[in-house]
């Protein structure tokens, strides 16, 4: 008789444990961007809502912080770093082909034996890396840490006046594990490959390899065209996963979108319909658009404000490049 091969036991429910975060020390306000660029801090205020972004030093890798968040996350999860079977980094600004920083990330934090793998999903990244990890604990058991780090600045052309002001640096951490209750509902994601081009990197890395003289690739968007995708195709991804996990917007505590640009959560919130009541994230303000680091950090942001409370009822929202989307309702920890 052929052997039969062993199904993984694992956890029956899962739920985010722990959060931690990660910002740079350099605070850059709107008027040390302005001397790149032909703007002004009214101009950047009312296109984007950012008051001032986060810059990393040198000494501050993505490796750095990463293990900062990551460390946050695991004791706020009353865990120990042994604990973590898995780690995964959503990241698209680690300039290494290989090995992965996850690797890194793992070794740093003392997750000795850890499976480690990155993401590559821009902005989406993050909620991408959680429903990951709750299908694996699901499957497998045990605990994965997912961490959405990012230096923006290494891939920023600070003349260009589309995306100079945007984007700020950071990293933010979750753990999930297993969970008595459902904490974590169905994911809803996928891409739009038809608008790949509408942020993009000037040049591929294999064109430094042919003409090694040439400028060092860095991001390029269309600010009007994404904007134009998020606010409409977005709400409609966010009322999907409202839909799949069996809520109404009238019982979320709390919206976790991907802080792309203060406008777009607006017309967003207006969009789904949320009740006043609904804390919204906006870490844009104060720390720009951070791609995969910003749902972790605008969550962290909120549960440290009092904005929002452990237990709380909130929707992720994560969508960028690609154009790629993920979406998922969770408990906040």
């Amino acid at each position: 008789m052929k052997a039969e091969i062993a199904v993984p036991d694992g956890a029956r429910h899962t739920r985010i444990l722990g959060v931690g975060a990660y910002r740079p020390r350099r605070v850059v306000d709107n008027a040390e961007v302005c001397r790149h660029i032909d703007s002004s801090d009214e101009w950047i205020r009312s296109r984007s809502g950012i008051v001032t972004r986060r810059w990393a030093s040198p000494d501050e890798t993505l490796g750095v912080m990463a293990e900062q968040a990551a460390i946050k996350a695991i004791a706020a999860a009353g865990l120990t770093p042994d604990q973590i079977g898995c780690v995964i980094a959503a990241t698209f600004t680690h300039l290494m082909q290989t090995p992965a920083i996850a690797t890194e990330i793992a070794d740093r934090i003392g997750a000795v034996g850890a499976a480690g793998f990155d993401i590559s999903a821009g902005c989406a990244g993050f909620v991408h890396g959680v429903v990951l990890a709750s299908d694996s604990v699901r499957a497998r058991g045990g605990h994965v840490l997912v961490v959405g780090v990012e230096r923006m600045t290494d891939l920023l052309d600070l003349t260009d006046r589309s995306t100079a002001f945007i984007f700020g640096d950071g990293a933010g951490a979750v753990v999930v594990g297993p969970s008595d209750t459902p904490g974590i509902g169905p994911a809803v994601w996928g891409a739009d490959g038809s608008q790949a081009d509408a942020i993009t990197q000037s040049a591929p890395w294999d064109a430094l390899k042919d003409d090694p003289g040439r400028d060092f690739p860095v991001l390029r968007q269309d600010g009007q065209r994404v904007f134009r995708w998020a606010v409409y195709e977005m709400s409609k991804v966010a009322r999907q996963a409202l839909d799949a996990a069996g809520i109404g917007p009238e019982d979320l505590d709390a919206f976790v979108p991907h802080q792309a640009n203060e406008r777009i959560i607006d017309s967003m919130t207006r969009s789904m319909g949320l009740p006043a009541r609904v804390a919204v994230a906006k870490d844009i303000i104060t720390t720009g658009n951070t791609s995969g680091a910003s749902v972790p950090l605008a969550m962290d942001q909120l549960l440290n404000s009092g904005t929002a409370h452990s237990g709380d009822t909130a929707l992720l929202l994560g969508y960028g490049a690609g154009l790629s989307y993920a979406a998922v309702v969770a408990t906040l920890p």
